[in-house]
């Protein structure tokens, strides 16, 4: 897994890491049941702080791609990679949609509609 962090760049390390820990999880370099490495290996890798990195992780927990367990850190959840398209394709379709100055309740009642 391949982790790039741009130091000059405006959006936050940790929103970085967390954005390369889902692109694997979306390509497949990754997959549902396999262990991440230690928050503190990857700090010391990346030249990042610890906390960036935990960080990272947490909000990749949040999402439910990750579970954060005691004992043996960070795992691929087992549906990660159906979430982790799902949500690369939902931050196309945001993007897509800002672009062209839909609301997000316009966008929510599109996607509502195709739901039903």
């Amino acid at each position: 897994m391949l982790i790039r962090i741009d130091q000059s760049s405006a959006v936050p390390l940790y929103e970085q890491f967390a954005a390369s820990v889902r692109g694997a999880i979306a390509e497949g370099a990754v997959v549902p049941g396999e262990r991440l490495p230690s928050a503190r290996d990857l700090a010391s890798s990346l030249d990042l702080n610890i906390h960036t990195v935990l960080r990272g992780y947490q909000l990749l927990r949040d999402e439910g791609l990750i579970e954060l367990r005691r004992g043996r850190g960070a795992v691929v959840a087992e549906d990660a990679s159906i979430r982790g398209r799902l949500q690369e394709a939902v931050r196309g379709l945001v993007a897509e949609a800002k672009r062209h100055g839909m609301s997000a309740a316009d966008l929510l009642d599109l996607v509502k509609k195709e739901m039903a």
